[in-house]
């Protein structure tokens, strides 16, 4: 009996007619987002000189994504996306030096993106599929050196650079009721940045290109 009236219940929600899309509406999305790195990196330079074999990778980090849309056109859409900080492990493969895979540090980031969005469906669809073009500055900080790192080439410090690059997305709202939906997106960013590791008498450095592919799924409230 409960399962009975759970799908009344649903089919009631779905079945609420969407209020149709229009210019100047205001909509805030948030769920989970994953950024999962696509990394590629230049072998490491140590003090200038390349070490054959070696590289450095950045694994992938779950936060609270958000964006904030507004329609600017009954089918273009204004969007910016925001997160709480992405924090990522870094390791480096060291190739000649020996020492394998190595824990070579950590950074945080916040990745604000400004998107032009564009919806293909009729204004009064339920289902809004979207393609979105924007650019993105991604801002490094709290980086730090692994003590894994430090315990061979003594005390040090790591800087990445900020980034600028280019966002491509996909996604699509679900209208459950009038205001409220569900929200899909995917995204593939731009972010290449230069990564310095300073120690006494020593300095690691490789250019690394990031790129991940940020998937988010949560709600999407119209205001």
């Amino acid at each position: 009996m409960r399962s009975l009236h759970l799908c009344a219940a649903v089919a009631v929600v779905l079945s609420i007619p969407a209020q149709a899309r229009e210019v100047g509406d205001l909509s805030i999305q948030v769920g989970a987002a994953n950024a999962d790195p696509d990394v590629s990196s230049t072998e490491l330079q140590l003090s200038g000189s390349a070490v054959a074999g070696s590289s450095a990778n950045v694994h992938s980090d779950t936060q609270m994504g958000i964006t904030l849309r507004y329609m600017w056109k009954e089918s273009i859409g204004l969007e910016v996306l925001a997160s709480t900080p992405f924090s990522h492990d870094i390791t480096a493969a060291t190739g000649e030096l020996g020492l394998g895979r190595v824990p070579a540090g950590d950074t945080r980031h916040l990745p604000p993106t400004f998107s032009a969005l564009w919806f293909p469906a009729a204004a009064s669809s339920n289902f809004q599929p979207y393609l979105g073009l924007g650019l993105n500055y991604t801002k490094f900080f709290s980086e730090s050196v692994s003590p894994a790192l430090e315990g061979v080439l003594g005390e040090g410090s790591l800087s990445l650079d900020d980034s600028f690059g280019l966002s491509f997305s996909a996604g699509f709202d679900y209208n459950l009721t009038s205001n409220l939906g569900i929200n899909v997106a995917v995204r593939k960013i731009d972010i290449d940045t230069s990564a310095v590791f300073s120690f006494t008498g020593a300095e690691l450095a490789t250019e690394v290109e990031i790129d991940p592919v940020v998937y988010m799924a949560g709600l999407s409230y119209r205001f």
